[in-house]
């Protein structure tokens, strides 16, 4: 399963029961934080997110909307006996801050904070069967976003047919790649005789806090998911940029032109508290649009 859960939906202020942005992805059996806004971890109890289970931790920048709930986090996993290494991927300053606020407590984290600068675009996570990369956006400080990407074979082992030309398993995985299998007998077995087409690969781009950005769109090309901010309605397109945030109609329009397959929008202004004119402004241009609803899971 690769998919994404909205924990915090609001921006600076949490308002109408809306905490800061906070969200999980997950993919197959790996689970993954993407910023960690004030409530966080209450937002992990209501919605059964395990603490255990989260092995990296992506924050894009350091307005405290978007991680001052981290150091509680990260002692709340010290208190509950974690052992497992935690990855960390944040702007170089927040292990300034993390150290002082351990320091000051004189706590100590009982496993292995492994910290990772945020300092120039590309891979910083490559696994057996996804990758991260974080890109620049355009806000009133240093800040990224990250992009999540599925990695399946090109290729699925058909059970019945490779058993039905006795292949042994030990070529399973080169069958997945596309190869053929040679008998003993010199005899070639095409390899769409025994495997079918995989899924195309799927993939989640958070785009964090950011004004109108137009080179967002290369960067996120063709994502099966965008997550995009609509910190204020279109009339207050002047607002927005003055703040470095976006209106409804911008993130729809960056989402148009990347060809993303679905838009979620997010990180409200506590100004609003009803959310149903951000859906219909940013339907209007971008007709596959969703509510970024915190405890609502979406599938990529």
């Amino acid at each position: 399963m690769f998919a994404v859960t909205i924990l915090g939906n609001n921006s600076a202020i949490p308002a109408f029961g809306r905490f800061s942005t906070a969200q999980v992805v997950t993919i197959n059996d790996k689970q993954f934080l993407i910023d960690c806004g004030e409530g966080t971890q209450l937002q992990f109890s209501k919605y059964k997110i395990k603490r255990s289970k989260i092995n990296h931790i992506f924050i894009s920048h350091l307005h405290g909307d978007h991680y001052f709930g981290l150091i509680g986090l990260l002692t709340s996993m010290g208190l509950l006996g974690r052992e497992n290494d935690l990855h960390l991927f944040a702007p170089a300053a927040l292990k300034e801050i993390i150290d002082l606020q351990l320091a000051v407590a004189n706590a100590k984290l009982p496993y292995a904070l492994h910290f990772h600068p945020l300092e120039n675009e590309g891979l910083i996570v490559d696994e057996n069967k996804f990758s991260v990369e974080c890109f620049k956006v355009l806000h009133s400080i240093a800040c990224w976003g990250f992009i999540f990407r599925e990695k399946r074979q090109p290729r699925k082992i058909d059970k019945e047919k490779v058993l039905q030309f006795e292949i042994p398993a030990a070529y399973y995985n080169s069958l997945q790649e596309g190869k053929n299998y040679a008998t003993k007998d010199g005899v070639i077995i095409q390899n769409d005789w025994v495997t079918i087409a995989n899924k195309p690969n799927k993939s989640y781009a958070f785009c964090a806090d950011t004004i109108y950005h137009e080179p967002i769109i290369e960067k996120v090309k063709n994502v099966s998911l965008l997550y995009h901010e609509t910190t204020y309605l279109k009339g207050l397109e002047d607002r927005a940029a003055l703040r470095f945030h976006s209106t409804t109609v911008q993130a729809a329009s960056i989402a148009k032109q990347c060809k993303a397959e679905k838009l979620l929008i997010g990180h409200f202004s506590s100004k609003y508290e009803y959310l149903d004119a951000f859906l219909l402004e940013a339907k209007e241009v971008f007709d596959n649009t969703d509510l970024a609803i915190e405890g609502t899971t979406f599938l990529v």
